[in-house]
């Protein structure tokens, strides 16, 4: 039989990672101590001890379409909280708890940065489902890739869930629109199958907005208006038409496309209302 070796009595149980540094005196202190050059220094010194752990942990991440570099330092900002959040009276060791909190900073940034089309978590999460699911099953399934159905059996998950997770796979890195489209034969793009807005659209919205207010005015003014919009008429000529001072032409125009568009205005607030 092997034999064991024995414990030898004050040896430090091992951490996880073999180069895990001994904090726990230091953290001690530096709950204790105030803000200040001496807590600052202590603080920063922890966390340089522990910064090749979140390194090691950022690595896990990498080849999934971000900098390595950048990881690094997402994983630096989720080291830096986990040291200033950590209570050692709760008798947790520091690696415990600074292992999620270093993750979930980094599976964050995934989530609000990385996604070139926002979509909820859960489909996320249905997302990486879906993603691992596939892979497992590249070396068992032939070249054409396993079915929802497959994938569904193999991970538990509802049909439903395994295509809105497949849906997702193409969110996260959204397809130029300069990207020549698949079958075209005269490198027709994606941006050339989109439309573009009709100016006239704006015109039409504005004349039928302006109808029924200009329906509802005096004679008078409406003749004015007419005059002035759709004949093309200075307010001179109108003005000498209608036997009325260019002056009082010019106020009767302003003062009523001023109502009319107080009117069009405020017609939202009183549907609301």
């Amino acid at each position: 039989m092997k034999a064991t070796t024995p414990a030898v009595p004050g040896r430090r149980n091992r951490h996880p990672h073999d180069d895990a540094p001994d904090t726990a005196e230091d953290f001690r202190r530096l709950v204790t101590l105030p803000d200040g050059p001496e807590r600052q220094e202590l603080r920063g010194r922890v966390i340089s001890a522990w910064l090749p752990m979140a390194e090691r942990l950022a690595l896990r991440f990498r080849n999934r379409g971000e900098n390595l570099e950048d990881l690094q330092q997402v994983a630096a900002m989720g080291l830096v909280k986990a040291v200033d959040r950590y209570d050692p009276s709760h008798g947790n060791a520091f690696e415990s708890f600074a292992v999620p909190t270093v993750i979930g900073e980094i599976k964050r940034h995934f989530r609000d940065h990385m996604w070139g089309v926002h979509v909820p978590r859960r489909v996320q999460e249905l997302r990486n489902r879906v993603r691992a699911a596939r892979q497992e099953l590249t070396s068992t399934i032939d070249d054409h890739g396993p079915t929802p159905e497959q994938i569904a059996e193999h991970t538990g998950m509802p049909v439903e869930d395994v295509v809105l997770g497949s849906q997702a796979l193409n969110s996260f890195s959204p397809l130029s629109l300069d990207a020549e489209l698949q079958n075209s034969d005269d490198g027709c793009s994606l941006a050339d199958t989109l439309g573009t807005p009709e100016a006239g659209f704006d015109l039409v919205v504005a004349r039928e907005a302006v109808k029924p207010h200009l329906a509802g005015l005096p004679e008078r003014e409406k003749e004015i208006l007419y005059l002035r919009f759709f004949r093309d008429m200075t307010q001179s000529r109108i003005a000498e038409r209608l036997g009325l001072s260019q002056m009082h032409v010019s106020r009767i125009i302003s003062r009523t496309c001023r109502q009319i568009a107080d009117r069009i205005e405020a017609r939202p607030e009183r549907a609301a209302a």
